[in-house]
This record gives C-alpha cells, sequence and structure tokens, in this order.
C-alpha cells in the first residue's frame, strides 16, 4: 500500500514549507497471497505431522488417507509457486515505483530548468529480494 507512505518534496523557495507528497500503487495482494498461504502450508504440515506420529495406524489402514495427503501436498507445492511467482512481480513493481529517478520525475520542482535534484538514499531491498529466492 504504497499510496500510504507520504515523503516530502522541497519548493526550492526561500521560507516555504516542503509539499507532501504520496507513492503510487498497492502492491499488497501478491504479499497477502504469499504469506496467507505459508501460514496455512505450516498448519496442514503441524496437522500432518499430528496425524503421521499420533494416528500412525489409522494412516497405513486407511488406503484413501495417503492418496488425500499427497493430492493435498501436491495443491500447496503449485501454490506455493504461483504465490512466490506472484510476490516476485509484485516486489519488482514495488522497486519500479520506488526508483529515486522515477520519484524525482514526478517532482514538479524537478522540471524547472536549472534545478538539480537527486536522491539522498536508493531503497535498499536486499532482504525482500531474499524473500523471493526461498
Amino acid at each position: 500500500r504504497l499510496y500510504q507512505i507520504p515523503f516530502e518534496m522541497p519548493t526550492c523557495k526561500k521560507d516555504a514549507e516542503a509539499t507532501t507528497l504520496y507513492l503510487i500503487g498497492d502492491f499488497s495482494a501478491p504479499a497477502e497471497f504469499f504469506v496467507t498461504l505459508g501460514v496455512f502450508s505450516f498448519l496442514y504440515s503441524m496437522a500432518a505431522l499430528v496425524l503421521y506420529l499420533r494416528f500412525h495406524s489409522l494412516y497405513t489402514e486407511n488406503t484413501k488417507l495417503p492418496f488425500i495427503d499427497f493430492c493435498v501436498t501436491v495443491c500447496f507445492a503449485f501454490f506455493w509457486l504461483v504465490a512466490a511467482a506472484a510476490w516476485g512481480k509484485g516486489l519488482s513493481d514495488v522497486k519500479a515505483a520506488t526508483r529515486p529517478s522515477t520519484l524525482i520525475s514526478a517532482m514538479g520542482v524537478c522540471q524547472v530548468e536549472g534545478v538539480s535534484c537527486n536522491a539522498g538514499t536508493t531503497p535498499a531491498f536486499g532482504l525482500a529480494n531474499i524473500s523471493v529466492v526461498r
């Protein structure tokens, strides 16, 4: 939800207050899908672990239970792949929306002739990149 993040834009005039701008974009859906699937995968694995350890005889005697377990595991693996791809795309969109050159080009004060704008810092996405690889 980048539209909730404000940043200050200087006006380049003496004694003038900085203008508050907001980023553009809502890329929360892929992240929420990724996290939700991770939580459901964790809960399913805990339930399966209880089934394997506590009710082992029920699992080995029933022929349908292992097949159902296999089908659910395949579905989770497929959805995990989809969620990782969606989160990767969402992250690349966030990177594009917060790129300093993109933000500078959106500032009207930077379009005035003779004004030089540059970014104070560059966003760090190291941990976010690792989350996509995992």
